[in-house]
């Protein structure tokens, strides 16, 4: 384990339980020189407090604390939004964009340093891992990447409390409420003790930080409406904000009304089925926003097309390949279906319910002059027939044959 090969490293630090730890055991480990890196990607100032002192207190020689949520946002965030992505119908990625963000910034630092490899604190059975190593490979291919949860003798949550215990490093957690979390200004997740059993109701008083159960919600309803430009959001109730503003108020009124609390068993990339919740107020709202808007933008053949283009885009998400040929040509696709997604839409806020009040868009493909059930004078119902009688001619060929067969 031992080595004097790095005399430098750059540590991905967030001050919970793994990196807080990590930090004294590659000093008596490796002997080396540790550059912690904080990433602020919205996760709120209580977050963030303290960490510059806790860092240099348990060894980190200097520590970079990064501002980057609204790169976090724009470049990540509202893009994902944009191509309508969700893994298994259910996780909107939170953690999962996040780390590539995190992740450039790191082999930046670690560039301006000279720093012989960067450090992360992932554990050898989650996404995270990947996702953070992937990144660094696509801008610094042949950095050193240290993981000391595939090889320590720290091999579980308990050790690792032990070990801060025994070297009085200050941690934020009990052995009790030990939940593992990761948290930003999009989302925030919960996993571990009794949610590993998934016969097991989540304890949401216990758990729940970015809002209430809906059971806990006002018994009032909450409108709000949303303004997107080429499928961006740009304004919350009628007042101009950028993206990350709208999603941390959006948060508020999200959570304070029950919205975005999902319970789900998903399928790990490293082979595995885990469960966890993941609160996600303002990203669930800014989705059904998103979604409902295109609607009424998008033509029949590219909305359905988008779908299918989705589910890849999540996969590519989830598993870390954001800086692929792929992603970035999907997003170019996406970006060319956006170019109408502009409108307002308005929406009724109800214990966690989200529910449509109205939408209209200056690239509206709606006509009410067709579609209505009165008479009208744009549409020959009578035209239906010659094409019911073509779109069925299949169906009515294999009958015919199938009659012959019977006679015979």
């Amino acid at each position: 384990m031992k080595s004097n090969k790095y005399n430098k490293v750059v540590l991905a630090y967030s001050g919970g339980l793994d990196t807080s730890v990590i930090i004294p055991w590659l000093k008596e480990n490796y002997g080396c020189e540790v550059i912690a890196v904080a990433a602020d990607v919205g996760q709120g100032e209580g977050e963030l407090e303290g960490l510059e002192e806790k860092a240099i207190k348990t060894g980190a020689s200097k520590i970079y604390i990064e501002d980057l949520t609204d790169e976090f946002v724009d470049d990540y965030i509202i893009p994902t939004i944009k191509a309508g992505a969700v893994y298994e119908g259910k996780y909107l990625l939170g953690t999962s964009f996040a780390r590539p963000v995190i992740a450039k910034k790191l082999v930046e630092i670690a560039k301006k340093e000279g720093a012989d490899a960067i450090v992360h604190g992932c554990t050898g059975k989650g996404n995270d891992q990947v996702r953070f190593e992937l990144s660094i490979k696509a801008f610094a291919p042949e950095m050193d990447i240290i993981a000391p949860w595939r090889f320590w003798e720290l091999n579980s949550r308990e050790k690792e409390i032990a070990y801060a215990e025994e070297h009085n490093i200050p941690l934020k957690i009990n052995r009790e409420t030990n939940y593992s979390k990761d948290k930003n200004l999009w989302h925030l997740s919960h996993e571990g003790l009794d949610l590993e059993d998934p016969k097991n109701e989540p304890k949401y008083d216990w758990i729940l930080e970015m809002g209430v159960s809906p059971e806990k919600a006002p018994d009032k309803d909450c409108y709000i409406s949303l303004k997107f430009e080429k499928g961006v959001p740009v304004a919350l109730d009628g007042v101009s904000m950028k993206a990350s503003d709208i999603i941390k108020k959006l948060n508020e009124i999200g959570g304070a009304n029950g919205i975005g609390i999902i319970d789900m068993v998903e399928n790990r990339l490293v082979g595995m089925k885990s469960r966890g919740v993941y609160e996600t107020p303002g990203g669930t709202i800014l989705y059904t926003a998103h979604q409902a808007l295109e609607e009424i933008c998008l033509d029949k053949e590219t909305q359905h097309y988008k779908m299918q283009l989705a589910l890849k885009f999540a996969d590519l998400v989830y598993n870390g390949q954001w800086f692929t040929p792929l992603r970035e040509a999907l997003s170019a696709f996406v970006d060319k279906t956006q170019e109408t997604v502009t409108g307002e839409i308005k929406l009724k806020l109800y214990k966690g319910n989200i529910i449509n009040a109205g939408m209209s868009s200056p690239y509206s493909l709606y006509s009410e002059e067709i579609a209505t059930f009165g008479e009208d004078n744009v549409y020959d119902q009578a035209d239906s027939a010659g094409f019911i009688n073509l779109f069925g001619l299949p169906i009515k060929v294999k009958a015919l044959l199938d009659e012959k067969l019977k006679e015979k």
